[in-house]
């Protein structure tokens, strides 16, 4: 199979290595040529537009940044729909919304080609282990053919319903996510104020039953959110905002979990 890649970021550039050395005939490209440096050392080559690498892949993966980039880079007048041929697929594996996906699966159906909505967790260093989480969602058989190129990247590879699931189900892991840091935050200021040093009680429960992800980051970070809000507070508070607007939409009640996410939100001095 050949592939396509599109952001080639912390998080994109080293799923593209991954594939590129893997075996897979890889082109790149980017809107900066310095985005594309990196790969000199790799059997990858680059095209000129989002359309010539389209024209050269049986699957193009997109990991650019949000919404309106994924739909720019697709439906743009040299974008990949412009170059790509009837029973190719794309992958997007941005997180996005869910309706983007479906709105932009219509218009690839139209030319015969598969869109899945494939976003990913793990950041940069498990793609580079190769063990990034895939959320997919979309035709079955699309995703049995994507699969092998995933796998050079990603394990586990969930395929969770019709395209849209695999939005749905990382804005879901977001959501507790974000609700996680604040229980943990509140813990380990509770901690102080019991004269217990946070940063022991820290070590403790990472070790414990309440272990979690969230609350490693914010022991890791010293205790605050400060440095996770500067790199990451604008991205969660986009994924609370995204999930709170579709369980509006679906007139259901996200109960305690967006409340604690919205209380994260309020310690990094953002709101949704």
């Amino acid at each position: 199979m050949r592939v396509g890649f599109i952001g080639l970021g912390s998080q994109g550039g080293p799923m593209a290595r991954r594939i590129a050395e893997s075996g897979y005939p890889t082109t790149l490209w980017a809107r900066r040529a310095a985005s594309l440096e990196p790969f000199a050392d790799t059997p990858a080559t680059t095209a000129g537009s989002p359309a010539a690498l389209a024209a050269r892949s049986d699957l193009v993966c997109l990991c650019v940044v949000g919404d309106d980039d994924v739909r720019e880079v697709l439906t743009r007048d040299d974008g990949v729909l412009a170059g790509i041929a009837p029973g190719s697929i794309v992958a997007v594996h941005s997180t996005v919304h869910p309706e983007t996906c479906r709105e932009l699966a219509k218009v690839a159906a139209a030319q015969r080609v598969t869109l899945l909505d494939a976003p990913v967790s793990g950041g940069g260093m498990a793609a580079e282990a190769g063990t990034l989480l895939v959320m997919v969602g979309g035709d079955a058989e699309a995703v049995q053919r994507g699969r092998p190129v995933f796998e050079t990247y990603a394990n586990p590879i969930v395929h969770l319903g019709d395209v849209g699931a695999g939005q749905t189900a990382k804005l879901l892991n977001n959501l507790l996510f974000t609700a996680n840091l604040a229980t943990a935050t509140s813990t380990l200021t509770l901690a102080g104020a019991l004269g217990i040093d946070p940063a022991r009680l820290g070590e403790v429960i990472t070790h414990g039953t309440a272990d979690s992800f969230a609350l490693g980051r914010v022991v890791a970070a010293g205790g605050t959110l400060d440095r996770l809000a500067a790199h990451a507070g604008d991205l969660l508070r986009k994924d609370v905002g995204l999930i709170a607007d579709l369980a509006d939409a679906s007139g259901v009640r996200p109960g305690i979990v967006l409340d604690a996410a919205d209380t994260t939100l309020a310690f990094m001095n953002r709101t949704r």
